[in-house]
């Protein structure tokens, strides 16, 4: 059997693990629609990779001065937990994730999305157990591109960051994990965050994701 060359991996979830984008952008309409901005003409890809924090920023001049932040992030949350039954895994997902916990290496996630979010994606595709450890929004003073999530990752699953795989799907992710001294390998599945260029590259792309099992280093 062949052996991974890393200890670890820190998933992504959102666009990488689970087909989440189209539900999140229909939460982020919805919630504005009722504070009566309509996003309708947003492109779908608008927020790829973006956390709710900034997002907030970039649209708050154009919501009402009473709503507060706490209250945009609960309800696009209440919106996006209403629609998780839509969920399905990224192809490829269940299985890569089933082959590396066969060969005893340890999976963990980071992602820009709340707890309740994270949680209900990973039980939407039923990969919860495979995960020894997750990282929400909620769990880090900044989400990415800070590198702050996946070193609470590897903190959590005391692995050396050096010895951590990041499989991501935007450059915002990819800025996290080079930042955080980790190799990663980018999905590319035809988003514009994904296809379009950066400052900084990943160290492998791929097409789908059971091409990690595969990877040297």
């Amino acid at each position: 059997m062949r052996i991974f060359p890393w200890k670890a991996v820190a998933w992504d979830i959102d666009g990488t693990l689970v087909d989440s984008e189209p539900l999140h952008h229909e939460a982020l309409i919805a919630t504005c629609d009722e504070q009566g901005l309509d996003l309708r003409a947003l492109p779908e890809t608008m927020f790829i990779g973006v956390h709710l924090r900034d997002v907030w920023l970039q649209l708050r001049q154009h919501l009402p001065n009473t709503l507060a932040e706490a209250e945009f992030h609960r309800r696009i949350n209440q919106h996006y937990a209403a629609g998780v039954r839509k969920l399905s895994a990224i192809p490829g997902a269940i299985e890569t994730m089933r082959s590396l916990n066969s060969m005893g290496v340890v999976q963990v996630c980071a992602s820009n999305s709340a707890r309740e979010v994270v949680d209900a994606n990973l039980a939407a595709i039923g990969v919860t157990a495979l995960m020894q450890a997750s990282v929400s929004l909620d769990d880090v003073n900044e989400g990415k591109p800070s590198p702050e999530s996946y070193l609470r990752a590897a903190q959590l699953v005391q692995i050396d960051p050096a010895e951590i795989l990041v499989v991501e799907d935007s450059f915002t992710g990819v800025r996290a994990a080079r930042a955080a001294g980790m190799q990663v390998a980018l999905l590319s599945n035809g988003s514009t965050n994904a296809q379009t260029g950066s400052d900084v590259e990943p160290d492998f792309r791929i097409a789908l994701l059971h091409e990690i099992l595969q990877l040297s280093r």
